[in-house]
């Protein structure tokens, strides 16, 4: 019994989700306590849910998210308009950590190679719009010039990412979302010993919450006495507050300036089949060599300076020295929460609206607004093939009730949708029309789209695209078609509860 309390009381999951309820209670009680005695509290408190069930519908914000809101809110009308302002996406809340990020373009006007967004826009016309979208508004530009590399699974990156660091010389940037002691880490680490003797500069950061239960609490000081630079991002405090939910699910490494890493890979052993959790471990990543890898360079000292308060240092020093023969264009960017520009699913909007003959989406988790059913049902309709590939054995049994829940719909529009039998497929990726295809950290769901900092590089004409098409194509064979008689048996009180839970997926 001491033993099983020693843990729970050591597990940051549990000891913050205490003080979390902790608080709420103390909050309902407090405001039941308040009412009994001024008895015009009810009153304000049901004008302020009113008011701000009024202010949610002419604000400008995802509908769904709106909707789950208001239905808390006209449920609970004492409480609903109070844990909003709580919990919501209010200016407020939003404000106490966007005035802290603000990232600006980088300049590579001054360096020795030119972005190639107008050569591709030149060359590429039916890529223009979304390569003009991105550079725009995200300042990541398309370059050529760049050797690209697709891994069908997390074993085979993690040997050339080994490989890689053993020859850095200069810089070694690390930015995850988990990072767990096993085998993939440890052996990462022992290279990053190595290279911090060599006098290579080493950062490190990684999500708090996402590495909550697989690091020390102050494991960033243990890196510091190695001589690694770690920061753990937006620690947890477990408070009523909305920014707690802002991670940094983005995944990348750098190494340095020639050579970068992205995808849907952490560093942790279920990553590269070494502990089984959910079957096999289906998931994928890209390797970039040359100019392409400027951007996600950029992008890591942009998340630095957020996190560290360091102003960003002069390119120059960082930025790619090798040239390669191109490979078509590519085009790493980032997405943030604390703006209302939503360009991972923008992208991929785009993408499904442009397709002409495919589109194949993989994704572990599939909880879709209404902007997005609707783009993958016309291009279902007017004769896209359409794909979507989800996890045979979830992770989140909740989720997968709710990703479950859209099959019927996609279904009867012609989308076909497979789930992989061998496990959990956690691959983030979509390719269409043999010409443009991104791979990065982006779900489809309302985390990703719309809480979380994310990363992904957009393909255009390159070898990648081929890569991907091929490696979905070959899962779809040990994957299961949804089908009618799938369909037909799932039980009426299962599709009532998963209908139900659909209303406030935004907010899970």
């Amino acid at each position: 019994m001491r033993r099983l309390l020693g843990r729970l009381l050591a597990d940051r999951r549990v000891v913050g989700g205490f003080f979390l309820v902790v608080q709420l209670v103390a909050v309902m009680y407090g405001l039941d306590w308040i009412s009994e005695r001024w008895q015009w509290v009810p009153y304000v408190l049901n004008v302020l849910s009113f008011s701000i069930v009024i202010w949610l519908v002419r604000k400008y914000d995802n509908p769904n998210y709106k909707i789950a809101w208001i239905i808390i809110i006209l449920l609970l009308p004492l409480f609903g308009g109070l844990f909003y302002l709580l919990w919501g996406n209010t200016p407020f809340n939003r404000a106490r950590t966007q005035h802290k990020y603000e990232p600006k373009a980088p300049e590579f006007t001054d360096y020795m190679r030119i972005p190639a967004t107008a050569e591709l826009e030149k060359q590429h016309p039916r890529h223009a719009a979304r390569a003009r979208y991105i550079a725009s508004l995200n300042g990541m530009p398309a370059w050529t010039n760049t050797e690209v590399h697709y891994f069908r699974v997390g074993e085979e990156m993690f040997a050339s990412m080994c490989d890689e660091l053993r020859q850095a010389k200069k810089f070694i940037f690390f930015e995850y979302f988990i990072i767990e002691e096993g085998l993939m880490w440890n052996t990462i680490l022992g290279i990053l010993r190595r290279k911090v003797r060599e006098g290579v500069d080493v950062r490190v950061i990684y999500d708090d919450v996402g590495s909550i239960a697989t690091l020390p609490t102050h494991y960033d000081r243990y890196l510091a006495t190695l001589g690694i630079r770690a920061v753990r991002f937006n620690r947890f405090v477990p408070t009523l507050n909305t920014y707690l939910n802002y991670r940094n699910h983005r995944k990348m490494m750098i190494i340095d300036g020639n050579v970068s890493y992205m995808g849907g890979i952490n560093l942790a052993d279920e990553y590269i089949n070494r502990k089984v959790r959910f079957g096999h471990w289906k998931d994928t990543g890209i390797m970039l060599r040359g100019e392409g890898t400027a951007n996600m360079t950029s992008l890591f000292l942009q998340m630095w300076e957020y996190v560290t308060g360091e102003p960003v240092p002069p390119l120059d020093g960082y930025l790619p020295t090798t040239k390669l023969p191109p490979d078509g264009y590519v085009q790493p960017f980032a997405d943030s929460p604390l703006d209302d520009i939503n360009i991972g699913e923008s992208t991929y909007l785009q993408i499904i609206h442009n397709a002409r003959k495919y589109v194949y989406i993989t994704t572990p988790y599939l909880v879709l607004d209404n902007e997005m059913i609707t783009a993958l049902t016309i291009a279902a309709e007017s004769g896209v093939d359409v794909r979507i590939l989800t996890p045979g054995i979830p992770d989140k049994k909740l989720v997968y009730m709710i990703t479950r829940s859209y099959y019927q719909q996609l279904h009867r529009a012609g989308v076909k949708i497979y789930e992989y039998r061998p496990g959990f497929l956690h691959a983030k990726c979509i390719v269409s029309d043999d010409d443009t295809a991104v791979v990065g950290t982006i779900n489809m769901d309302f985390r990703s789209f719309f809480l979380h900092f994310e990363c992904a590089t957009c393909f255009y004409n390159s070898s990648v695209v081929g890569a991907v098409k091929q490696d979905i194509l070959e899962t779809i064979n040990v994957s299961r078609r949804i089908d009618d008689m799938w369909l037909h048996n799932v039980s009426w009180v299962r599709s009532i509860v998963a209908s139900v839970l659909r209303l406030f997926a935004p907010l899970l």
